[in-house]
């Protein structure tokens, strides 16, 4: 089955992304993987404090989760999985999409702020000629109408 890759992060953007491959999901009867990626450098403390720290970030994760999940599930009729990894987002998203022989499509939600469409869509736009699957860019002040109308 096709999976829709979609990044969970603490973007506005990111609310749209998941709509979009929820969507596309549904009606392409693919599946949809939600990665949550954990930056190391929110672990530089001793040993004891990084582990609180990053059992406290997957909490966090889990629940963030289970909102789109229980949206995609009642909504959409899709059950999305989550993975979650640690390191370099760019880095963490590629291997993601290497790994998982099943991911056909990555769906990023582009940002509208002055700082332009966000880090991730500007990093892996810059090299998507290289890449051996398809990036999807969602708008991120795109409306559920709209999204509803192309999906």
């Amino acid at each position: 089955m096709r999976k829709f890759l979609v990044v969970l992060d603490d973007s506005r953007e990111c609310l749209n992304a998941m709509r979009f491959a929820a969507m596309r999901a549904a009606k392409t009867g693919g599946g949809v993987e939600i990665l949550s990626i954990i930056p190391p450098d929110e672990f530089n403390h001793w040993i004891g404090v990084g582990d609180v720290m990053r059992a406290e970030a997957r909490e966090r994760i889990e629940a963030h989760f289970e909102v789109f999940a229980k949206w995609m599930r009642d909504r959409q009729g899709v059950d999305p999985e989550l993975v979650i990894r640690e390191g370099e987002p760019v880095d963490q998203i590629l291997a993601q999409c290497r790994e998982d022989k099943d991911i056909g499509v990555l769906v990023l939600g582009a940002g509208t702020g002055k700082n332009g469409p966000g880090p991730l869509v500007t990093q892996l736009t810059r090299n998507a000629g290289a890449l051996d699957f398809p990036i999807t860019i969602v708008p991120g002040e795109l409306s559920k109408e709209r999204l509803e109308s192309i999906t």
